[in-house]
């Protein structure tokens, strides 16, 4: 069922900003962390153990499971790490004025810059486009506060 919902395509509302992004794979790191947690007890392992006495043809189908689900976990640590690294960046879109929200655009767009070079999950135009958006949605949203309290 986890891997189910890590295929499906994401849908979320336009106007949030990068710190949910940031949840969303928090979120996945601690179900898959939990997984993980599950699949290293005692019960899986005998169960493995009676699997493999019995040459079981299951165990094909376990190992790429399990390889599926190291991968997704391995993802989500990534992605949680990399986003992490934002977070110094992202604050001045939630809590500052917009002259100090505009200084930190460009700090930004370089750890984002430096997440797509680097990051072996999060380096596709998808993702990025997708935090570009959050970015953006974020700056809308506060200069939108902004320019309704001034009214």
């Amino acid at each position: 069922k986890v891997l189910a919902e890590n295929d499906q395509l994401r849908k979320e509302a336009d106007d949030l900003g990068p710190r949910a992004e940031l949840d969303y794979w928090k979120k996945k790191l601690s179900k898959f962390h939990y997984l993980m947690e599950q699949l290293k007890s005692p019960d899986v392992k005998a169960v493995l153990g009676v699997l493999t006495a019995a040459k079981s043809k299951l165990l094909k189908k376990w190992r790429a499971l399990d390889i599926r689900i190291t991968d997704a976990a391995n993802e989500a640590k990534d992605n949680v790490k990399y986003l992490y690294s934002l977070e110094k960046y992202c604050d001045p879109l939630y809590n500052s004025d917009p002259v100090s929200m505009l200084d930190a655009i460009p700090g930004l767009i370089n750890a984002i810059k430096m997440i797509q070079s680097i990051s072996q999950y999060y380096n596709t135009s998808e993702k990025i486009s997708s935090l570009f958006v959050k970015v953006g949605a974020q700056q809308e949203k506060k200069y939108s506060q902004i320019f309704f309290c001034v009214v």
